[in-house]
């Protein structure tokens, strides 16, 4: 018995020193460096072999990488070459685990062996965290043999570009940085109240007065003051088609958020006749300090929720299908995101209109009508062959057949949906808001919140409410970046790190692989690689 427990700490100590010695995050499902160690050298000489055309866009990651930070590329070879360092290959038997890979480096080179062509890519993210983190011009990559997979088929990022706008280039480089965390799905948020990002060439008002407010609050809601500059801006198509070819060569899924029913001002200020009351003027929030004209419908200058909100007639589902078609047009992802959160229904009720259409309707109230507006946009959407996402409010009065529920007011409405056998991704403002501060005391304006590294890392998507089959329901999870607070892409960096890799370990790796205490070194290692980078993060804090 002694025996068998000494050779078990053996084991564990081996493995343990093994991730000291090779840092990697999300951590690796198994990896093994041998005792005697060896490294393999990698230098502007070195050539990669490629084995199909698929896995070019893994190369090509690879080489941008190594000529950003080491000012060097590899030399690449389309086909099995005695001669190359690097190879990357696809295993030829059919595998229904996406994303799995191996990554063995050894005397003979290094070789990454995808399942297919992700497994692959994610594969080349493990191999950049074994390169050193200062530039040098001859890189040694330790000897290890590493199999890995991700835990959760949902692993996402969230950016909202309404409050404030960010340029093509920095979104490119926001779907990098969930590349490098093995992360595959960006949330875009597009529309809101304070701006419409997406051009819609029907409804060219919407980007043209939509698209842009006549100032912005200063400081925390409701703000001391207007900064009185006409803020604003939006992607066309073509730009929207240049962010979605890029994310898809890195193999990460845009998903799109229009929002509705509520959330709509922007729209509402380019197209009045959308709105339950087109005749009244926007309300500005007592004490907000208001900046040009203020009467008829305007875009939002400030931040919260908002009484005007589509009327659910028949030219708002003739637009909103119009704008849908667009939206399709141009992103092929599965899901289409359709807001449904913080819809207040006080217009609704005092609108004739929205009263008689509940009797005509045989609903309830007026979340019935919430619940009739999202399942009426949920059966367009998946006649055009997609799937809806809305946040867990489209709960309220009944949940559309066939939506997927993300899971913001807690867990409790992922919950609810798991066990009605509808598909989850959580994203609770307990553990994954990102727009939160991350350190007491934080000398950055943000919305509240106290959101440490740790508390991050702790997170669970599925909840232990559920069985194990409902379990089987959560999808994944994602981080949440509102930027009503964050103006600038330096603060959206600080904001994000070294929360995203937190979460990338969360969502990649199994929940008994985890420990903080073994996962806080590997992470002060990983932001020497953001020095490198030279983004801004902030400071790890191990509150909970």
């Amino acid at each position: 018995m002694f025996k068998r427990t000494f050779i078990l700490i053996l084991l564990y100590a081996f493995t343990c020193s093994s991730y000291a010695q090779i840092s990697i995050i999300p951590k690796p499902s198994s990896m093994i460096s041998p005792a005697n160690g060896g490294t393999v050298r990698v230098d502007a000489s070195t050539q990669i072999s490629v084995q199909s055309p698929a896995l070019q866009n893994s190369a090509d990651f690879l080489n941008d990488y190594l000529v950003q930070f080491y000012g060097f590329m590899l030399k690449s070879k389309m086909s099995v070459s005695n001669q190359a360092v690097v190879y990357l290959s696809i295993k030829n038997e059919a595998s229904k685990s996406s994303g799995s890979y191996s990554l063995v480096v050894n005397k003979n080179g290094i070789n990454i062996l995808g399942n297919d062509a992700t497994g692959v890519f994610y594969g080349v993210q493990s191999l950049i965290q074994l390169l050193p983190v200062v530039k040098e011009a001859v890189l040694s990559i330790p000897y290890v043999t590493i199999n890995d997979a991700p835990h959760f088929a949902y692993r996402g990022m969230h950016l909202d570009v309404t409050r404030h706008f960010f340029p093509v280039a920095f979104v490119k480089k926001y779907i990098d940085f969930l590349a490098l965390h093995k992360m595959n799905y960006f949330h875009w948020h597009l529309t809101d109240d304070q701006g419409w990002r997406i051009e819609i060439k029907k409804y060219p008002r919407l980007t043209q007065i939509g698209g842009y407010r006549n100032g912005t609050i200063i400081g925390h809601f409701p703000g001391t003051g207007n900064d009185n500059k006409h803020y604003g801006g939006f992607y066309t198509q073509e730009q929207i088609k240049e962010v979605v070819a890029y994310a898809t060569k890195r193999y990460i899924t845009v998903v799109p958020e229009i929002e509705m029913p509520g959330h709509a001002s922007a729209a509402i200020a380019a197209y009045p006749e959308l709105s339950c009351f087109p005749e009244e003027s926007t309300k500005a929030p007592e004490k907000t300090v208001w900046s040009g004209p203020a009467t008829g419908k305007q875009v939002q200058q400030t931040w919260g929720v908002f009484e005007d909100v589509f009327a659910p007639t028949e030219n708002t589902f003739t637009f909103l299908q119009d704008v849908l078609d667009e939206v399709i047009s141009l992103f092929p992802s599965q899901y289409i995101h359709i807001g449904g959160d913080e819809s207040p229904k006080h217009n609704w009720k005092r609108s004739a209109f929205c009263q008689q259409l509940i009797k005509e309707k045989g609903l309830k109230d007026e979340h019935g009508l919430q619940s009739y507006f999202v399942q009426r946009m949920e059966k367009y959407v998946n006649s055009k062959g997609r799937t809806i996402i809305g946040w867990d409010e489209i709960l309220e009065g009944g949940l559309a057949p066939n939506a997927i529920v993300m899971s913001w007011r807690g867990e409790e409405g992922g919950i609810a949906a798991a066990k009605l056998k509808h598909q989850v991704i959580m994203t609770p403002g307990s553990h994954v808001y990102f727009d939160h501060s991350q350190v007491k005391p934080d000398d950055s304006l943000t919305i509240g919140g106290y959101t440490t590294v740790r508390k991050v890392y702790s997170y669970e998507p599925i909840p232990k409410e559920l069985s194990a089959e409902e379990g089987k329901y959560v999808l994944g999870a994602q981080a949440n970046l509102w930027t009503e607070y964050l103006p600038y892409t330096t603060t959206i960096e600080y904001q994000i790190f070294p929360r995203i890799s937190a979460l990338s370990e969360v969502l990649w790796s199994s929940k008994e692989s985890r420990q903080w205490e073994e996962f806080e070194p590997r992470l002060r290692n990983q932001m020497k690689r953001y020095d490198l980078w030279k983004v801004h993060y902030g400071a790890i804090d191990a509150g909970m």
